[in-house]
């Protein structure tokens, strides 16, 4: 049987529906499927998660807001294996709605074989889009606890304070071509969605985050030929001392963005840094995610967004499976070393457990970036050819123009990252290749 039966995204005609931002409704039932063994993290040893599963606090919960999504959905299911309730709020509008019950199925298996003797954590499924504010008052609401009464006012107030220990902040839209075809989409959900949020999350007394940020406010920095440090885009003049030993001065601010998309990254960030200024309860991170790809190691979760994807390699597995006939690969004048473009290609496993580290090793208190990547660039042809090396199948490939707002070079310096959070990516772009076809062959079998 294959392990994809029954759960498989497709747009089925309740997604479609259901994904209005006006509306949210809560989910939590599923089937039972069998899934493969995990391996256990590279970034947490076996106390770190034994502890955290042992001893979950039934209530304390992650909100992850975009849990449905790509990314969303492998750090959930990183949080869940290590013992941490979960509430996941998606409007499914590049999602799907059986993402989250395949998770709960993984859940259910995990523990009934791996974690035994655990408890699984909850999981509870809300959609709803973040930017309602009422529909996220009535979600939000379900987690205060009281506290009783303050006497000590003169009108004694019944105090509270919410059960959501974190949230991780997913839902945005990512796409560079589109931002810059509607910019007021991009600006809207991206950087008002987000101060509302915020304004929200403080109403309940919530305040910590982790915010999914970008390379691409980098801009034009990255084609300087060197690895990005965060220091390069920074909200704050800072005393850098670079690779040669010489100690410069750089600026607040970010060099030659763009497009859209990148611009409400940094904006994003610029909001984040002055909010965690102004009120120092505030804890902020800030993860400035390279290039995903690969999917869970079990097969069942995968790149399979809604939308048109316009990433390399969920086009890559269009063209594999005969959904779309060739993959247009966008200039090959760069000056890189066979012209196309280079990227730094991190696991989407080895992203989401950025987020664990974050939350687990993250500072306390104000605002800090990091750069989650794996430090080493690859260009489109090397990606193409690892690709067709682990498939045995040949990519048909069409020369085409550059697109709008992409740059030649963008690789990471993750070295902060692996100082103060303890974290790096451990999987190599072979790993990711296999990866993503398991998750294709398990579709086809279908």
């Amino acid at each position: 049987m294959s392990y994809f039966t029954g759960f498989r995204p497709q747009a089925s005609r309740s997604d479609s529906e259901n994904s209005s931002p006006g509306h949210y409704s809560s989910f939590s039932d599923f089937e039972d499927v069998d899934t493969p063994a995990t391996e256990r993290s590279a970034l947490f040893d076996d106390s770190d998660i034994d502890l955290a599963v042992r001893e979950p606090v039934e209530n304390e919960h992650i909100l992850v807001v975009g849990g449905c999504g790509y990314i969303g959905s492998h750090t959930v299911w990183e949080l869940v294996k290590a013992g941490y309730n979960v509430i996941v709020i998606d409007n499914l509008s590049n999602a799907f709605r059986s993402v989250f019950e395949r998770l709960e199925a993984m859940a259910v298996h995990h523990y009934e074989t791996e974690q035994k003797v655990h408890k699984k954590p909850s999981m509870k499924f809300y959609e709803a889009d973040f930017r309602n504010r009422q529909d996220m008052v009535n979600i939000l609401e379900k987690y205060s606890i009281s506290l009783g009464y303050d006497s000590d006012t003169t009108a004694p107030t019944l105090e509270s304070r919410s059960s959501i220990m974190g949230v991780i902040h997913f839902a945005a839209h990512k796409a560079v071509e589109e931002s810059i075809r509607k910019p007021l989409k991009y600006y809207a959900n991206n950087v008002g969605g987000l101060i509302d949020f915020c304004s929200l999350l403080s109403d309940f007394g919530i305040k910590r985050l982790v915010f999914s940020s970008s390379a691409t406010v980098y801009g034009t920095v990255a084609d300087r030929g060197i690895p990005l440090r965060e220091e390069y885009c920074s909200q704050k003049t800072t005393l850098l001392l670079d690779d040669d030993g010489m100690t410069k001065t750089i600026e607040s601010g970010c060099t030659g963005l763009t497009n859209p998309y990148g611009r409400t990254k940094w904006m994003c960030e610029a909001i984040l840094n002055d909010l965690a200024h102004a009120d120092p309860e505030w804890s902020i991170t800030a993860l400035r995610y390279f290039n995903p790809i690969g999917g869970d190691e079990s097969g069942l979760l995968g790149e399979d967004p809604r939308l048109a994807a316009t990433n390399l390699m969920p086009v890559v597995l269009r063209v594999l499976n005969g959904v779309m006939p060739i993959l247009n690969i966008y200039g090959n004048d760069y000056d890189t070393p066979d012209g196309t473009a280079v990227r730094d290609y991190i696991h989407v496993t080895d992203l989401a457990l950025g987020h664990l580290a974050a939350l687990k090793n993250g500072p306390s208190k104000g605002f800090n970036v990091y750069n989650l990547g794996s430090g080493r660039g690859y260009s489109v042809l090397e990606v193409v050819s690892a690709i067709e090396s682990v498939s045995q199948r040949k990519v048909p490939t069409k020369l085409v123009d550059r697109r709008p707002g992409d740059v030649g070079m963008c690789v990471a310096k993750p070295s902060k990252a692996e100082k103060e959070l303890g974290w790096r990516a451990e999987r190599s772009l072979d790993r990711c290749c296999q990866d993503i076809w398991r998750y294709l062959e398990a579709a086809e079998q279908l």
